[in-house]
Order: C-alpha cells, then structure tokens, then sequence
C-alpha cells in the first residue's frame, strides 16, 4: 500500500477526475519550452509514456498543432489498481508560428518521452548586409540589398 501526503498532488488529482481525461474534442494541455538555438527555433513537449504512434504533428499556415494520446496500460483479471496519477487521454497543444519560420522543413525528434521540433529561421528573415554603391560623377549613391 503506499500512502501519500502532498495535499497539492491530491488536489490535482481530483480535479484530473472531476475534468476527465482529455478527448480528441476537449484535449488536455502539455507542457512546452521553446527557444532559439542559432538558426533555428526549438519546440520541445513533455510527453512521457506516450507511444509515437499516437502523436500527431499538423502545420497549416502559421498554425503548429501536437496532439497526442497516452491509453490507459493493459491490465488482466488479476490486476488490482492502488493508484493511479498519472493522467490518460488526449493533450494538445496549439503554436502560432511566426511568418519568419521555415515552416516547410521541420523536422522533429521523439525520445524518452520528450518530442522536440526544430524550425528553421527563413532565410528572408536572417540579417544581411546591404552594400552601398557610388554612382559615376553625379554623387548619387545607390543602394541595393
């Protein structure tokens, strides 16, 4: 038997079963860090004991979209549960990206539990130099990008 004292950790716990797990229609959301690491933008989701085969990756537009699904553990006749914390069902989560991403060459990562997206920074949106050209006797100058 194991018994357990953070009154927080209890807390959640009945509101997990109060809200039910998360559906395709209502899904719960998942914990995200996202940075910039040199040219690139890093989404990562915290997904642990959910199996790659139920996540789900969309892009339309500037809309990035992770669903995923984690299924309650196969149990037998002889199984008795004492507890049971760790949330099922359906998590989701919803990015708008910016328009300065790369948004056709994604390329995500799955492993232990953490599925990792990295976005390239467009080439439009890196900085560059302009030069500035001097025109012949008029003393005008030109400038191209």
């Amino acid at each position: 038997m194991l018994m357990r004292t953070d009154p927080f950790r209890e807390l959640d716990r009945l509101t997990q079963q109060l809200l039910g797990p998360g559906t395709w229609s209502r899904p719960s959301a998942m914990p995200m860090d996202a940075y910039r690491e040199g040219d690139e933008y890093v989404v990562a989701f915290d997904l642990p004991g959910v199996p790659a085969d139920t996540i789900d990756i969309d892009v339309e537009r500037n809309m990035l979209t992770v669903k995923a699904e984690r299924r309650p553990v196969a149990t037998g006749d002889d199984v008795q549960m004492e507890l049971s914390e760790r949330p099922l069902g359906v998590f989701s989560r919803q990015i708008v990206l910016a328009d300065t991403l790369d948004t056709e060459h994604i390329h995500a990562d799955y492993d232990a539990g953490v599925l990792t997206l990295r976005i390239p920074i467009a080439e439009r949106a890196k900085p560059r130099k302009i030069s500035i050209g001097v025109g012949s006797g008029s003393g005008r100058k030109q400038i191209s990008g």
